[in-house]
């Protein structure tokens, strides 16, 4: 009986740590999809100005495509690879930039 004992003692020990630990975070507000979104553009607003060039440039050459304009669509699509380069480029700057902002782990 001495290992159900024992089995109860750290079962309840378990069970002290989760309420102690649900007590210390209850204050502690959980971000919503939308709140997390707005955070990250607005800490980086190139990224989605980057997709949405690059989303416009598609659909303008997919419709130049299908009217028969291929040398428009030839331009669109190149305008499509150039929007793609900096959408990359602004999320790695974004990046950098937020790493470089945050401040050392303290010990």
């Amino acid at each position: 009986m001495a290992p159900a004992a024992a089995a109860s003692a750290d079962l309840s020990t378990e069970e002290l740590d989760w309420i102690q630990m649900r007590k210390d975070f209850s204050g502690v507000h959980a971000e919503t999809t939308k709140e997390k979104m707005k955070r990250k553009i607005n800490e980086n607003p190139l990224v989605p100005i980057g997709c949405a060039a690059t989303l416009t440039a598609l659909g303008f050459g997919l419709w130049n495509f299908r009217q028969g304009r291929s040398q428009m669509s030839q331009y669109m699509m190149r305008a499509r690879i150039l929007a793609q380069g900096f959408t990359v480029i602004a999320l790695i700057i974004g990046v950098g930039m937020t790493y470089g902002n945050k401040e050392p782990a303290k010990k």
